[in-house]
């Protein structure tokens, strides 16, 4: 059974930094480009930031660039390091993986599949 299982998340002051982890197993892990997106109350779930299959490639959503660092142990394993969080970054967090191993040049929520609950991140100003 294909499973992914975000963790990490939790309560941080703004410019603090958070490392989210996402274990997967049930499918090639080592084949798909995986992603992490975010889902704000009140918003639409978002893309922040993709890697492909062999950990060389990553993408990231504008206003995160220089802040979150994606990657991989092809193993099983997919990290998102965030540092110097903002209030609007506060969001429930998901990862998932691709329908192929590579990352589109804007990755949208119906090009992946094997969604985990989430992990909620809070930035308190």
């Amino acid at each position: 059974q294909p499973q992914v299982t975000e963790s990490g998340g939790g309560l941080v002051q703004e410019g603090g930094s958070l490392r989210l982890s996402c274990t997967a197993s049930g499918f090639p892990f080592d084949r798909v480009a995986m992603g992490w997106f975010r889902r704000a109350p009140g918003k639409e779930r978002e893309s922040v930031s993709c890697i492909n299959w062999a950990g060389s490639i990553p993408w990231y959503k504008e206003s995160v660039k220089g802040r979150f660092a994606i990657s991989r142990e092809n193993a099983n394993t997919l990290y998102l390091q965030m540092n110097s969080l903002k209030v609007e970054g506060a969001a429930m967090y998901y990862c998932a993986a691709s329908f192929t191993g590579d990352c589109s040049g804007s990755p949208q929520t119906n090009e992946f599949g094997n969604w985990g609950r989430g992990t909620q991140v809070t930035v308190s100003s």
